[in-house]
């Protein structure tokens, strides 16, 4: 006789549905507070649609209120769906999308509370700001993806910052203080690479020396050339489209044709670095190096040689950033005017799981809430733009947490490679 054991399997109350039921939930809650207690009945939000600088010729008229109140009832709505039915973690992930971008429009709606909003200038200056960003977590994506962890993007975007401006200076060239700027952050990278290749420091730690030489570097070049040059200043980079049909077109050309070199060499750098990594023999070179190296060594793959290239490569692309601040935006160079941005570009290659699409999606986030929080400054609305800018670092805290999901890295990631 067989004796068959029944095992209950007691269910787990609190799920990842739930968690988010909860979150839900709450933001319904206090958008509908808000909405009653903080806008007026006939507040009437104007989301303007035209060209940057002349008055748009479209305007949305969104009554405030009832967005705001429908927006809640629909966050609600979906805590309550979270709770009583588990989505799976695709599900929940759809719902969060779908969720978060009618956060978005809430904020966006309530900003512009009783006044106008211009939503291509939003988009605009999302595109723009988050072009340093993008450039930053691809060249992160690169060196991680061959588990090489590089910390100092800031310091190469720095450095690329500070050098491409005095040999523009100089050269009375934007475009030598542009691959100049590229130059000297492969520079940087290559002495990452060889700190913790070669001699297999600590990867943090060679990444807090570039770091700190690049702060020494920038502040003796600009004390001891660029405040007291003979030269006047070059200019910035062009407007590619200028003066062209492009240019001019209502809407589509502000959105897509009125950006400098930067903004269109991260548009064409984020599918380049994503079809390289994961549609290139040399791709699967690099993501087996960032797996298993001894693995890929059994294989002939030479290891180091890859580390190298990506590190360096991943350099260049840091320059690019770098060149954004000096070369594109203000035609100078301060002290540390890179203000963080290589750090929040390691923040948005977290935020998108090691993947240049969605390293370049976590920097629109990033970018979005700068080009918001510039429009709260304008709009004296009474709310502190720190918080704003406090939001993508949260999102990027809760991603690492595993809430909205599992992010992975390489799994050789910082750890030095010895042949046997």
């Amino acid at each position: 006789m067989t004796a068959t054991t029944v095992t209950l399997v007691r269910k787990r109350f609190w799920t990842r549905s739930r968690a988010f039921g909860t979150f839900y939930l709450l933001l319904g809650a206090v958008l509908l507070f808000l909405a009653v207690t903080r806008i007026e009945p006939d507040a009437v939000s104007k989301m303007g649609l035209g060209i940057i600088g002349e008055p748009p010729p479209v305007r949305l008229p969104v009554p405030t209120r009832p967005a705001l109140m429908a927006i809640g009832a629909v966050l609600a709505l979906s805590g309550l769906l979270s709770w009583v039915r588990d989505l799976g973690e695709r599900g929940a992930s759809v719902l969060l999308g779908i969720n978060f971008l009618l956060l978005i429009f809430a904020l966006l709606v309530g900003t512009a509370a009783g006044r106008g909003l211009d939503l291509v200038g939003m988009i605009k200056g999302s595109m723009r700001l988050a072009t340093p960003i993008a450039l930053g977590a691809l060249c992160g994506v690169m060196c991680e993806r061959s588990a090489v962890i590089n910390i100092g993007i800031e310091g190469m975007m720095l450095t690329a910052a500070c050098l491409g401006m005095t040999a523009s200076l100089f050269s009375q060239n934007t475009w030598v203080g542009l691959l100049v700027a590229v130059l000297s952050a492969a520079l940087m990278a290559a002495l990452h690479a060889v700190l913790s290749i070669r001699f297999r420091v600590d990867q943090i730690v060679s990444g807090t020396v570039i770091n700190i030489l690049a702060v020494g570097i920038t502040g003796y070049v600009r004390k001891a050339f660029l405040l007291n040059n003979p030269f006047g200043a070059p200019g910035l980079l062009p407007y590619i489209f200028r003066n062209t049909p492009l240019w001019d077109i209502p809407i589509v050309g502000t959105i897509l044709f009125q950006y400098q070199p930067m903004v269109y060499a991260m548009i064409l750098l984020v599918p380049t670095v994503y079809f390289v990594l994961f549609h290139t023999p040399w791709g699967l070179r690099t993501r087996a190096v960032g797996e298993h190296p001894l693995a890929a060594d059994t294989l002939g793959i030479n290891v180091f040689k890859v580390r190298y290239v990506n590190v360096i490569l991943a350099g260049c692309i840091a320059g690019l950033a770098g060149a954004w601040f000096s070369l594109e935006t203000v035609g100078s160079f301060d002290d540390l005017m890179t203000g963080g941005k290589g750090f929040i570009a390691l923040a948005a290659m977290i935020f998108g799981n090691w993947n240049p699409i969605g390293a370049s999606l976590g920097a629109l986030l990033f970018g979005f809430a700068d080009a918001l929080a510039f429009k709260l400054q304008i709009l004296e609305i009474g709310i502190p733009y720190q918080f704003i800018n406090m939001a993508p670092y949260i999102l990027t805290m809760i991603a690492l947490a595993g809430v909205i999901g599992k992010t992975v890295p390489p799994a050789a990631d910082g750890q030095p490679y010895v042949k046997e």
